[in-house]
């Protein structure tokens, strides 16, 4: 009978070897990995494999080696959880980014979209105020429909919240009317260069009423921003004062809201994300311009007003409504990308979507450029990319 050293059941002879033919040393890595396994797969059953000059026995395990083969599973399980945890990871931030490209093309698409077909509408129908009023009324009705479904949640507001967010809610209520008084007057392009000064208005308004002063680099960049737009007006086919004015006046208010919000907002209405602050804004827009509406230019969206001057009225209707629900959805969309990067990241994003609307428009309508408005239209954009990159090393204010 053979004994047990014979059959490997114990420590093997170094006189008997358990493979008849040893392996080379070049072998060796491959009987250690094999060890390896056998002693991550099976330490609780007490044996462990011994790999030795072309030899595999498995034998009975010590204290010491069950305890290694233990480390063995810990780090090898540690191992593999740490990759799941960077492959979960690296898919997150995949979807993430994709998630990102998606918002900013929504906001370029609808931007387009409602510059188009409001330019249509302004054409044919030159009444701003109805146009406005209309815009906020479907951005209204999105608003409730939002709340109502629980696809976004009801605010719970108060009187004092509300009189504190109602000169933000005019100054934005001018700020459109303002824009589509331009976009009625001149060209579309010619519109957004002449909003490209916003920078400029926000530096002045912020060091007025906030005490913000910019840095000599911020000061500098708003130059070429200033001159690339005077020089585009000047060689603007389309250009007539009333246009020129108009956008120049949404400037102004535009910024004042955001001077406004920082001043007014940023204690008392923390607990109002932006997303819900511009949905109640868009409301109370409405209730404040459809007064002024019926005071001035009288209700001229009713279809016996439409058909009495000979407008289609199917198609007035379609490009109106479609132009307010891209009107409400790209400031949406802006809003919801403000969430998820920082503002001078948003800021570069607004600057290429002014050059994407811009260059859209000029194709779509055939817009005559010369050159020379061309060179001021890009020195203009050029001075708010810059713009947006100094702002970033300007030092923030120290809370009060």
């Amino acid at each position: 009978m053979q004994s047990a050293a014979a059959i490997g059941l114990l420590r093997p002879c170094a006189a008997r070897p358990i493979l008849k033919n040893p392996s080379p040393a070049g072998a060796r890595l491959p009987a250690a990995r094999t060890a390896l396994r056998l002693s991550a797969a099976a330490p609780r059953a007490g044996l462990v494999a011994a790999a030795g000059l072309g030899r595999i026995g498995l034998v009975p395990a010590s204290p010491e080696q069950e305890k290694r083969g233990d480390l063995v599973v810990v780090a090898a399980a540690a191992a593999s959880g740490k990759a799941e945890e960077a492959g979960e990871e690296g898919g997150t931030a995949l979807a993430k980014t994709l998630q990102l490209g998606v918002f900013f093309g929504l906001w370029y698409l609808f931007n387009i979209y409602f510059n188009i077909y409001n330019k249509q509408v302004l054409k044919v129908f030159p009444y701003p105020i109805n146009i406005t009023t209309v815009q906020f009324a479907v951005g209204t009705g999105i608003s409730l429909f939002l709340w109502l479904t629980g696809i976004l949640k009801k605010p719970k507001i108060s009187g004092a919240q509300l009189l504190a967010i109602l000169p933000l809610a005019i100054v934005h209520t001018m700020g459109n009317l303002f824009t589509n008084m331009s976009l009625g007057k001149v060209a579309v392009s010619f519109t957004h260069t002449i909003k490209a000064m916003e920078p400029f208005f926000s530096v002045l308004l912020s060091a007025m009423f906030l005490g913000e002063l910019p840095t000599p680099w911020v000061v500098l960049s708003l130059l070429p921003i200033v001159g690339g737009v005077a020089l585009a007006s000047i060689s603007e086919a389309s250009f007539n004062w009333a246009g020129f004015l108009a956008a120049m006046a949404s400037n102004v208010t535009f910024q004042s809201r955001n001077v406004l919000s920082k001043k007014l907002m940023l204690k008392k209405e923390a607990s109002l994300d932006n997303i819900t602050l511009f949905s109640i804004i868009t409301v109370m827009s409405f209730f404040l311009l459809a007064p002024v509406a019926l005071l001035t230019e009288g209700v001229k969206v009713t279809p016996t007003f439409l058909q009495s001057s000979g407008l289609n009225l199917q198609q007035v209707y379609t490009r109106s409504l479609i132009a307010a629900f891209c009107f409400h959805a790209y400031q949406q969309v802006s809003y919801m990308i403000l969430a998820r990067v920082s503002p001078v990241t948003h800021s570069v994003g607004n600057c290429v979507k002014r050059v994407v609307v811009i260059v859209t428009s000029v194709l779509f309508f055939k817009t005559p450029v010369s050159p020379i408005n061309s060179i001021g239209t890009a020195i203009a954009l050029a001075g708010v990319f810059l713009y947006s990159q100094l702002k970033r090393l300007q030092p923030k204010p120290k809370a009060a």
